[in-house]
């Protein structure tokens, strides 16, 4: 609801209703907005309605039911012979706030005013475009459901209740946002989730003050993670419905937002961020060996750059039969700036991609390709070495789950490679000292960040470092303190 406009009460005078919410809603001034003055039963109506928001063939059958209305018949309790006989319809709701049924009717459902009735009833007969429930792009498994969430907010509901047929599973809507007025849907399993943990999700959402939910989940991320300027994210997203539905029976609270195919599941630990659902699509040996592979891959992305910068600038630190790693043709230009420059350039690179349509995307990469792996050598712009490490990163980089945390990792490797170049091992132990005590210090609604490594728990770990057998795993994270700790 808006601060700034107060609570309206309707009246049963159909003139003061209808006026009020044809100003409210900007009828004549937008195309979209639709009054209609109906007459049903010898009594006058009006209809508001968001064009493109309603499905009409609903709507056409509940105004020929009206239609058939003989005069008069609704001079005796007009509204609950409306409800409970003329109105066949399931999702039909009442509201005397003029300014709820504003909020309303921008939100989809129809808005019926009755002269006479001190009610504004509203008939959720509502339908949005919507595009079909694909595999997401980001998280795709070679075996597995092919559905993903969509932008519709209702639909994403219905493909979690499609897995979780917990009769506790609980889906609480609030509208955030003056302006705007998104709906967000707080989900969670009462009998398995932390109350605790259920009451400072609600409160922190509920807490959002602002005009509008502008990029939908990543406005309401960064109003319930804070931590405004620490890259690592403390909340997870995910397009697929199984993975919410695998992160609900462990006690996990979802954040469902309209608009947005992505959810939010909280809290989140850093190791959730390095889990994907291919791995619990294969055998359990199979599955534990992806997840070590992701491991060293994301290791990798992060420390391996500049170790080996570290080690061509310092090569005493290489033992003998290692010194062949600290040599290499170093080029025309510092080594330092080389990496640096193809840090930027691969950055550049990928926004470019972003940016490309599909049909040129294969040219982009072929001029990237030329440019970078053959052009930029010859002339002396790179060196092999350069270009050989720096896509072992990158191709770490990519191999992260999570598209944020990769990013966050792309960040902690330039400082390392900049510590590194300004104060050598120094600068490189210093790097990951802070690094390691700054995730330490994270948390995530209550829930450290690096757990089950910091606080260390071995069954947890084990958990983390091994993909383990589905029929051992019976107990729940003991971390998230729910409710019902055994599988």
């Amino acid at each position: 609801m808006d601060k700034r406009v107060p609570k309206r009460p309707a009246s049963c005078r159909l003139q003061d209703n209808a006026a009020y919410l044809a100003e409210r809603l900007g009828v004549g001034k937008s195309f979209d907005v639709i009054r209609l003055d109906v007459e049903y039963g010898g009594r006058a109506m009006a209809l508001f309605i968001i064009d493109g928001f309603v499905k009409d063939d609903i709507l056409h059958y509940l105004m020929r039911n009206l239609s058939h209305l003989d005069e008069g018949e609704l001079d005796a309790d007009p509204l609950e012979k409306l409800l409970k006989r003329h109105l066949p319809y399931v999702e039909i709701g009442q509201t005397n706030d003029l300014e709820e049924a504003v909020a309303a009717v921008l939100s989809g459902p129809t808005a019926l005013v009755v002269d006479g009735v001190d009610r504004i009833l509203l008939i959720d007969a509502r339908t949005y475009p919507v595009r079909g429930p694909q595999e997401p792009d980001t998280e795709r498994v070679v075996r597995g459901a092919r559905d993903g969430f969509v932008e519709t907010i209702i639909f994403n509901t219905a493909l979690i209740r499609r897995r979780v047929r917990d009769p506790s599973l609980r889906m609480e809507y609030v509208q955030v946002a003056r302006r705007s007025k998104t709906d967000i849907c707080i989900c969670y399993i009462e009998e398995i989730a932390n109350p605790e943990l259920v009451r400072r999700v609600r409160q922190s959402i509920s807490a959002i003050d602002t005009d509008g939910l502008v990029m939908a989940e990543k406005t309401v991320e960064e109003f319930i993670s804070g931590r405004h300027w620490n890259p690592y994210p403390v909340i997870r997203y995910t397009e697929r419905p199984d993975t919410a539905a695998a992160h609900l029976y462990e006690g996990h609270v979802l954040v469902i937002v309209d608009g947005s195919p992505s959810v939010i599941i909280t809290p989140a630990t850093f190791w959730h961020h390095l889990q994907h659902a291919e791995e619990y699509r294969n055998k359990p040996i199979v599955g534990a060996y992806l997840r070590l592979v992701r491991f060293l891959a994301v290791w990798a992305s992060v420390f391996l750059l500049p170790l080996w910068y570290l080690l061509m600038t310092e090569p005493e630190l290489l033992p003998g039969p290692l010194q062949f790693l600290g040599k290499a043709k170093l080029g025309d230009i510092p080594l330092f700036a080389q990496i640096l420059m193809i840090e930027i350039g691969m950055d550049m690179l990928r926004m470019a991609a972003i940016h490309t349509p599909s049909s040129l995307a294969t040219a982009l990469g072929l001029v990237a390709a030329l440019m970078i792996g053959g052009i930029a050598v010859e002339v002396g712009l790179f060196s092999n070495e350069v270009i050989l490490y720096f896509s072992v990163a990158a191709i770490g980089t990519f191999a992260t789950p999570s598209y944020e945390m990769s990013l966050a990792n792309r960040l902690v490797r330039i400082a390392l490679l900049i510590l590194s170049g300004l104060f050598g091992l120094y600068g490189y132990v210093l790097g990951l000292t802070v690094w390691i005590i700054s995730l330490a210090r994270m948390s995530s609604f209550g829930i450290p960040y690096l757990w089950p490594f910091i606080p260390f728990s071995y069954r947890a770990m084990r958990d983390v470092l091994i993909r383990s057998p589905m029929p051992l795993k019976n107990r729940r994270p003991a971390i998230l303190h729910p409710r019902d700790p055994d599988r």
